[in-house]
C-alpha cells in the first residue's frame, strides 16, 4: 500500500511538471555590422533652407483716415510707377479743401482793403491831415493782412494736398506681394494697405543658428565659397554674402543673413538651398549615417566592447556632412569599433556578434557525359 502511494506522488509530480511552461530560450546573438574609426580627410558643407526676396520691399499707406472705397490691384499683380492702387472716401478733404480756399478768398479781401487804407493814409500824412504814428498803425494793420493771406494760401495749399491723398499711387514699379486690407474698412493714417516689391536686386534669405555666424562671415569671404541652388535646378551658382542681421531672433535663436543673387534669374518667394562649403580638413574621423541614432536628444553612436562583445551607446557631437558621411567632432578616438547598421534594436549591454557575409555556395561537380 505504501508503495502504490509513492507511485501515485511520483505520477502526480511528472503531470504537473509535464503542465508547466517550458524554459525560456536564449536570446539569439544579433549580428551587427562594425567599423573601426580612423582618420582622414573631409570637405565639409553646411546647408540652408532659403527663400528669395525682393531687396526692397515697401509697405503702403494713405497719409490721411478714410473709408476705402476701391483696390485697383490684387495679389501678385505687376505696377507701375504713377499707377493708382487704391482710393478711399474724399468728400470730407473736399469739403475742407473749400472751406480752406474760401478762407483765402477772405484773406485776400481783408489784405486789399488794408491795403487801400494805407495808401489813403499815406497822401492824408504827407498833407498833415495825421501823424506819422497813425501811418505806421496803418503800415502794420496791412501787414498783418498780408500775413493772413499767406497764412490762408499755405492752410488751402496742404488742404489740396490732403484731398489728392485720397488716392494710394505707386511710386516705383513693382510686384504686389501682400495684401492688408479690404473695401469697406475704415483706415487710419499709416495704416498699411498694400506691399509691393520693388523692381530690382534679388536677394537669398536664410537663417544661421548661433554658433555658425562668425564660422559664415570667415569662409564667405572665400570666392564661391557661398552658393545657392534654386529650386527645381541642380546647379549652384555662386552668390555674394550681403547683410548678417545685427541682433538674433528672439524665438528662433537665429540670425537672418542676407546674399545676393545677382544675375540669377528667380521668382520672388521661390525656395531654394544655401550651401556654405568649408575649408577641407585633415585627421578628423567620419562614420555613415547609419550609424547614428538619437536618444534623450542627443546624438549617440553604439561602441562595441570586442572582450565582451557588447555594446554601449556613446554620446558624440556632430560636425558635419561629408557626402554619406558624417563628421564626427567629439565624443569617438581612433581605433573603437562602431556598430553602423541595425543601431535602432541595440540596448545598453546587449551581446552581440560581428556580421559575417554568407560565402558562395561551391560550384555542383558536372555531370559525366554519357557513353554510347
Amino acid at each position: 500500500m505504501q508503495s502504490f502511494k509513492i507511485v501515485l506522488v511520483l505520477l502526480a509530480a511528472a503531470i504537473l511538471a509535464a503542465c508547466g511552461k517550458p524554459p525560456a530560450q536564449p536570446e539569439p546573438l544579433r549580428a551587427v555590422r562594425t567599423v573601426v574609426v580612423a582618420s582622414g580627410m573631409a570637405a565639409q558643407s553646411h546647408e540652408y533652407a532659403a527663400e528669395v526676396r525682393a531687396r526692397i520691399e515697401s509697405r503702403l499707406a494713405f497719409r490721411v483716415p478714410g473709408k476705402l472705397l476701391q483696390r485697383e490691384v490684387n495679389l501678385g499683380d505687376s505696377v507701375k510707377a504713377g499707377q493708382v492702387l487704391a482710393r478711399i472716401d474724399s468728400k470730407d478733404l473736399v469739403l475742407a479743401r473749400g472751406a480752406a480756399e474760401a478762407a483765402v478768398a477772405a484773406a485776400r479781401t481783408g489784405r486789399d482793403q488794408a491795403g487801400a487804407d494805407y495808401k489813403r493814409f499815406v497822401e492824408l500824412q504827407q498833407k498833415g491831415f495825421i501823424s506819422a504814428a497813425e501811418l505806421e498803425r496803418r503800415d502794420s494793420a496791412f501787414k498783418a493782412a498780408q500775413a493772413q493771406l499767406d497764412q490762408a494760401r499755405a492752410q488751402a495749399d496742404a488742404q489740396v494736398n490732403q484731398a489728392a491723398y485720397a488716392q494710394l499711387v505707386a511710386d516705383v514699379a513693382g510686384v504686389v506681394t501682400g495684401v492688408e486690407a479690404e473695401p469697406g474698412m475704415v483706415l487710419p493714417a499709416g495704416q498699411p494697405v498694400l506691399r509691393v516689391a520693388l523692381d530690382g536686386p534679388r536677394d537669398v534669405v536664410f537663417s544661421v543658428p548661433e554658433d555658425r555666424v562668425a564660422q559664415l562671415r570667415a569662409v564667405a569671404s572665400r570666392p564661391g565659397a557661398l552658393k545657392v541652388r534654386l529650386w527645381g535646378r541642380d546647379d549652384a551658382v555662386p552668390v555674394q554674402l550681403r547683410e548678417v542681421a545685427a541682433a538674433a531672433d528672439p524665438v528662433t535663436r537665429t540670425f537672418l543673413v542676407k546674399a545676393d543673387l545677382g544675375r540669377v534669374e528667380a521668382k520672388l518667394g521661390q525656395t531654394a538651398t544655401v550651401v556654405l562649403d568649408l575649408p577641407a580638413a585633415d585627421d578628423v574621423i567620419k562614420l555613415p549615417t547609419t550609424a547614428l541614432t538619437e536618444q534623450g536628444g542627443k546624438s549617440v553612436v553604439w561602441v562595441l566592447d570586442p572582450s565582451s562583445m557588447t555594446v554601449n551607446a556613446v554620446p558624440v557631437q556632430p560636425a558635419g556632412a561629408d557626402g554619406n558621411d558624417v563628421v564626427i567632432a567629439a565624443g569617438l578616438s581612433k581605433g573603437q569599433e562602431v556598430v553602423v547598421a541595425g543601431v535602432h534594436t541595440l540596448s545598453p549591454g546587449q551581446k552581440v556578434k560581428r556580421y559575417q557575409p554568407p560565402r558562395a555556395a561551391a560550384p555542383a561537380p558536372a555531370a559525366p557525359a554519357a557513353s554510347h
